[in-house]
C-alpha cells in the first residue's frame, strides 16, 4: 500500500507528490505550497458541484426512463416527447445569437484545416510518434500501404520493389498536378525544377521532357527552399497546407525518376491529441503518475524513447522546427511538431491518488485539469529546446459532459485553475467534445458557457452511439448496429455540430471536428471516403496513425475548408426531431440468424478489447474484430456494444443463456487471435477465474445499471481486482 503524505487539506500518494514536487514544479515559478494550497482550495469548492452534476444525470435519466415506461416509443409521439424533454430540463431554452471571443489561438487550431492524431500518451513511443507526424512521407505512406494494390508485381517486401516504386511515383505526381498545378503540362513530365530570380525575389521554372519550360499556375504557391545535405527542398503552400519536393538525383529512387524527385513530403497531422482519457487504462496514482510523466515530457521537450527496430537500437525524441529561406530570401521556420492537445478525463470519475480533507477520493479531473496544466507551463515560459503554442495557450479537450451546466462548471474550473497556478485568465483553452445527447439538443448553449476560451468541437459519433442508446433504454430495442448507422439522428447530428459552430464564431477561431478512422490497415477505403469530412465543413478529423495522417492530408489538398464553410452558413437548421428520434426497431424484429451474428459480433469485440484493458492496461490498441479485421478500439466503441447487448437483453431480443453461450464461444476466439502474445492469458476454459471474462460479463449484464452506460467504473474496479491478484 503506498504510503500517504498530507498536503494542506488532502492526503496525497507518495508516488504522485514526489512526481509533482521533484520532477514538475521545478522551473514552473509556481510553489509547492501554492499547488497544494490551490489544489485544496479546488477541491473543497467544486468537489459538491461535481457530485450535483452527476446527479442530475441520474434524475434526468431516471425521468426519462419513467416516461418511456408510461408513454412507450416515442417514434409516434415526438411532439409529446420534446415537450416532457423541455419540461424536465432536458432540453434548455436557447439564448440570443453570439460568437465566440476567443484570442490567441494558434494557426493550427484557427486557421488552417488538417488532420488530427489522437493517441495515448501514456505510451511514450506512441507519443512521439504523434508529435512528429506533424511532416510525412507520401512515397512512403503509398508504398506501405494498400493505398497501392500489389497487383502485377506491386508487391511489398522486405526489400524494396522499383515496380511498386514506380507506381508510386506516379501516384505523387498525379498529386502534384492536383495540388500544385503547373501552367501547362503535368509534373509526369517534367525534367528538372530549376529556381532563378534574385537572392530576394526567388522563382521556379519547371524545365519538361519535351524541352518546355513553365511555371505553377500560381507563382504564390512556390514558398522557399532548403538544402539538406545532397537534397534540395523545394516549399511549396496550398490550402494554408505546406508540401515539400525533395529533389536527389544520387538517392536510388531520385536517380530513377527523370525529374529527380526522391519524395514528396506533406504537412500531415497539424495537431495532436495527447489522450489522458478513453485510449488509456490508469486506475491508480501510480498509471496517472505514467500518464503525466510523458505529457510533462512533451511540454519539457525531453521526453525520449529507446527501442529496437530491425536489429537496431533507437532512440525518439520530439523533431526540431523546419528552417528555410523564404522566396524573399529571408529565414523561414515551421514547426517540425504538431500542436499539442490533452485530452483529461470527464465528470464521472473519482481517483485515489488525491483523498480530500474527509477520506474520499477527489474528482479525477479536477486532478487532471491542475496537473496537465502546471505540466504545460514549462512551454510557455519556453524553457525547452522546442515549443509548444507559440501563442502562450493551453488546449485542453474536455470529454462526455451532459449539457450547459457541465460546460460552464468546467469553465468555472479553468478559471481556477488559472488563479491557483498565476496563469492569465483564459490561458487554459477548452475542445468541448459534441458526445453526449443533452449536449448535441444544447450545443449552441454549451458554446456559450465557454465562449472565451473555445478552440474545438468534435463530433464524437462512438460514445454519442452509446449515450443515444443508453437514454433511450427504455423506449425500446435498438436496430443492429450497422442499421443504427444508417438511421437520420445521426447525419442531422453531424449537419447539427457544424451549423451551430459557423453560426457561433468559430470560423477562423477554432476547430470544428470530426470523427476516427478506425481501421488503420485499410487505408485505401479510408482515402476513399473520409475526404466527406472536409466537404462537410469540418477543418479537422481525427485518424490512428502518422501514415494516416499524410494521407488524410490529401483531402484537405482537395478540399478548401473555408471556401465549404462559407457555402453552408446560410444552410437550414438541421433538424431537433431527427436528432431526438431513437434508433429502435418500429417494425420487423431481427431474425434469430441476424441475432446470433450481432451477439457474436457485439461479444467479440467487448471480449478482444476488455481482456487487454483489464489484464494489461492497454487502453487503445489495434484490436482484430470477427473477420480479423484489425479496428482501432477505446472504451467509446465497447460502450456502444455492451449497451447494445444491455438493450437487447431488456426487450427479450434475446435470453442471458444465448448471450453467456456467445461470450464462451467468442472467448475461444479472441483466445485464438491473441494466441501469438506471451503476455496473454487465456479467458478458456476458465471462465470464472478470468477476470477479463468476467468483466465483460459485468458490462453485458448490468448494462442498464451504468451511469449513462459508461464502461470506466467497471473496467477500473476489475483492473484494479487483476492488479491486486498479480500482486499476491
Amino acid at each position: 500500500m503506498a504510503q500517504r503524505i498530507k498536503m494542506a487539506e488532502l492526503s496525497v500518494d507518495e508516488t504522485l507528490l514526489r512526481f509533482i514536487n521533484e520532477e514538475t514544479i521545478p522551473g514552473t515559478g509556481v510553489s509547492v505550497d501554492a499547488f497544494w494550497n490551490g489544489l485544496s482550495a479546488i477541491v473543497s469548492r467544486f468537489s459538491e458541484d461535481n457530485r450535483r452534476l452527476l446527479s442530475e444525470r441520474d434524475t434526468i435519466q431516471q425521468k426519462i426512463d419513467d416516461w418511456h415506461e408510461t408513454h412507450g416509443s416515442p417514434l409516434s409521439q415526438m411532439d409529446a416527447y420534446t415537450d416532457f424533454l423541455r419540461e424536465i430540463g432536458y432540453l434548455v431554452p436557447e439564448g440570443e445569437d453570439f460568437q465566440i471571443a476567443t484570442e490567441g489561438v494558434d494557426t493550427e487550431i484557427a486557421e488552417v484545416a488538417g488532420p488530427q492524431l489522437v493517441v495515448p500518451v501514456s505510451n511514450a513511443r506512441f507519443a512521439l510518434n504523434a508529435a512528429n507526424a506533424r511532416w510525412g512521407s507520401l512515397f512512403d505512406a503509398f508504398y506501405g500501404t494498400d493505398v497501392i494494390s500489389e497487383e502485377g508485381g506491386a508487391t511489398r517486401g522486405s526489400s524494396y520493389n522499383p515496380a511498386r516504386g514506380e507506381i508510386v511515383v506516379e501516384r505523387a505526381q498525379a498529386f502534384l498536378d492536383e495540388a500544385l498545378p503547373l501552367s501547362f503540362g503535368s509534373h509526369c513530365d517534367v525534367k528538372e525544377y530549376v529556381m532563378g530570380g534574385a537572392v530576394d525575389a526567388l522563382t521556379l521554372e519547371v524545365q519538361l521532357a519535351d524541352g518546355r519550360t513553365v511555371s505553377l499556375a500560381n507563382a504564390e504557391q512556390f514558398v522557399g527552399y532548403r538544402k539538406v545535405d545532397q537534397t534540395t527542398v523545394l516549399l511549396f503552400e496550398n490550402n494554408g497546407l505546406h508540401i515539400e519536393i525533395q529533389i536527389d538525383r544520387s538517392h536510388p529512387v531520385g536517380a530513377a525518376n527523370a525529374s529527380g524527385i526522391k519524395d514528396v513530403v506533406l504537412e500531415s497531422a497539424l495537431s495532436t491529441i495527447q489522450d489522458c482519457e478513453d485510449s488509456v487504462a490508469a486506475v491508480d496514482a501510480q498509471d496517472k503518475v505514467g500518464v503525466y510523466s510523458n505529457w510533462l515530457g512533451l511540454m519539457k521537450g525531453d521526453l525520449a524513447e529507446s527501442f529496437e527496430k530491425s536489429g537496431k537500437q533507437m532512440t525518439r525524441r520530439l523533431n526540431p522546427d523546419r528552417k528555410y529561406v523564404s522566396t524573399s530570401g529571408k529565414s523561414l521556420v515551421l514547426p517540425g511538431r504538431s500542436l499539442m492537445v490533452v485530452r483529461n478525463v470527464g465528470h464521472l470519475m473519482t481517483t485515489d491518488a488525491v483523498l480530500d480533507s474527509q477520506g474520499c477520493e477527489i474528482p479525477e479531473g479536477i486532478l487532471d485539469t491542475m496537473v496537465t496544466v502546471l505540466c504545460a507551463i514549462h512551454d510557455l515560459k519556453g524553457t525547452g529546446a522546442v515549443r509548444n503554442s507559440r501563442t502562450g495557450s493551453v488546449y485542453i479537450v474536455k470529454p462526455k459532459m451532459h449539457g450547459p451546466k457541465e460546460v460552464a462548471f468546467t469553465n468555472d474550473l479553468f478559471a481556477a485553475v488559472e488563479d491557483a497556478l498565476g496563469l492569465d485568465r483564459f490561458t487554459i483553452k477548452v475542445g468541448v467534445m459534441d458526445e453526449e445527447r443533452r449536449t448535441t439538443v444544447n450545443l449552441k448553449e454549451c458554446i456559450r458557457a465557454v465562449k472565451d476560451r473555445l478552440v474545438f468541437i468534435n463530433t464524437g459519433f462512438l460514445d454519442r452511439t452509446g449515450d443515444e442508446i443508453h437514454t433511450s433504454m427504455e423506449a425500446g430495442p435498438v436496430l443492429q448496429k450497422e442499421k443504427i448507422k444508417a438511421e437520420p439522428w445521426i447525419a442531422a447530428y453531424e449537419d447539427h455540430n457544424v451549423n451551430v459552430g459557423l453560426s457561433s464564431g468559430l470560423e477562423g477561431k477554432a476547430q470544428i471536428g470530426k470523427g476516427m478512422w478506425p481501421k488503420p490497415d485499410e487505408m485505401a477505403q479510408m482515402l476513399e471516403t473520409k475526404g466527406m469530412h472536409p466537404l462537410a465543413g469540418a477543418n479537422c478529423a481525427w485518424v490512428p496513425s502518422p501514415t494516416a495522417a499524410t494521407l488524410h492530408a490529401i483531402h484537405y489538398h482537395q478540399t478548401s475548408v473555408s471556401d465549404v464553410q462559407q457555402t453552408l452558413k446560410g444552410r437550414a437548421a438541421a433538424s431537433l426531431t431527427e436528432i431526438l428520434t431513437p434508433p429502435i426497431i418500429s417494425s420487423e424484429m431481427p431474425s434469430e440468424d441476424q441475432i446470433r451474428k450481432e451477439l457474436d459480433n457485439n461479444l467479440q469485440g467487448i471480449l478482444g478489447y476488455v481482456v487487454r484493458w483489464v489484464e494489461q492496461g492497454v487502453g487503445c490498441s489495434k484490436v482484430p474484430d470477427i473477420d480479423d479485421v484489425g479496428l482501432m478500439e477505446d472504451r467509446a466503441t465497447l460502450r456502444i456494444s455492451s449497451q447494445h447487448v444491455a438493450n437487447w437483453l431488456r426487450h427479450g431480443i434475446c435470453t442471458r443463456d444465448q448471450v453467456m453461450e456467445s461470450l464462451k464461444r467468442m472467448a475461444e476466439v479472441v483466445d485464438g487471435q491473441n494466441m501469438g502474445d506471451a503476455n496473454y492469458s487465456n479467458m478458456a476454459p476458465d471462465y470464472n477465474d478470468s477476470t477479463a471474462f468476467q468483466a465483460a460479463c459485468e458490462l453485458v449484464f448490468d448494462g442498464c445499471k451504468h451511469p449513462n452506460g459508461y464502461t470506466e467504473p467497471a473496467l477500473h474496479a476489475w483492473r484494479r481486482k487483476f492488479k491486486e491478484r498479480s500482486r499476491s
